[in-house]
């Protein structure tokens, strides 16, 4: 009879107490709900103690319970070092690299990116799947990716960040806007523009309302996009205006013949740092260093002009 918990059971505990419920951590896990209540019981009755208060509420651990998932979290991070240390650490780039990135920054610089990768290393496969900022920030941390291509900053002592560049932001407003007049704009212009963001997952949404409350702009939170896409339309329709990122409006707007128009700020006024970020317990930094090099050397000679480098 095994007297150990096993991995799975121990990753299981985790799930629950990250969710506060069991049906939304048998999704995460990839199980059904039943399978995980058993598997949880039956750590329950090897350790010989209630680690689960069960309830119609939101799943709470008992003291025994919280002891014992810290504890399940640390293994797990010494489980996803031994799957990290896999052909990657090595003098050529290859085998499997899972790469998580914001739909606001993704879409507009990995395929040039990829191209570079997969024609420097032939070895290695790139799986990218995207999310908003804080969605990434939890599936790095649990293990889903093994960096993150994102805005910056991404604080915490299990993260490491590493700067690539500053991408200048710029004003969408309606065509017929009074500032469409002007080439570039001050931050003084901001005062008194309703203005509209993505919703409060994505970095950029709490940069802009940061913006708005020292520039005197007015933040509309009834109109919350999920996309760059539906800011833009929203701002067709002479909704507000809003922020949009510079590799977005080279892809998306000025390729096109569109209802809005698109102003920059003088010198650079407001823009966001995008980096990458991996867990800091994590032993392919050096690796991870040559991807940065790879994509800042396509950021430098694709979009030098567009982006502080």
């Amino acid at each position: 009879m095994n007297t150990f918990p096993t991995y799975r059971q121990l990753r299981y505990l985790v799930a629950v107490d990250e969710a506060r419920h069991f049906g939304r951590a048998a999704d995460r896990c990839g199980i059904s709900q039943p399978s995980l209540s058993l598997q949880i019981g039956n750590l329950e009755d090897l350790l010989q103690t209630r680690l689960v208060e069960r309830g119609r509420g939101a799943v709470t651990l008992t003291p025994a319970g919280r002891e014992v998932v810290e504890r399940a979290r640390r293994i797990g991070e010494e489980m996803q070092a031994i799957v990290d240390r896999a052909p990657l650490v090595s003098r050529e780039l290859q085998g499997t690299l899972r790469l998580g990135t914001t739909t606001t920054i993704g879409p507009y610089l990995l395929p040039l990116v990829v191209e570079r990768l997969h024609r420097a290393h032939p070895g290695l496969r790139l799986y990218v799947r995207e999310a908003a900022p804080k969605v990434l920030r939890q599936e790095l941390l649990d293990g889903q990716h093994d960096l993150t291509l994102t805005q910056l900053p991404e604080t915490g002592r299990d993260l490491r960040e590493h700067r690539l560049f500053r991408e200048p932001l710029m004003l969408a407003l309606p065509e017929a806007h009074e500032l469409t007049a002007r080439e570039m704009l001050s931050v003084d212009d901001l005062a008194g523009l309703r203005v509209l963001s993505l919703g409060p997952a994505y970095a950029l949404h709490d940069q802009i309302a940061a913006i708005c409350r020292e520039h005197q702009a007015e933040l509309l939170r009834d109109y919350e996009g999920t996309s760059l896409d539906a800011l833009r339309q929203m701002v067709g329709m002479g909704m507000g205006v809003t922020f949009l990122p510079r590799l977005y409006v080279l892809s998306e707007v000025e390729r096109r013949a569109l209802t809005i128009a698109t102003r920059p700020f003088r010198s650079g006024a407001v823009s966001r740092t995008i980096g990458l970020v991996w867990r800091r317990n994590s032993p392919n930094a050096e690796p991870f260093q040559r991807i940065a090099e790879i994509i800042r050397a396509v950021a430098r000679e694709e979009f030098a002009p567009h982006l502080q480098l």
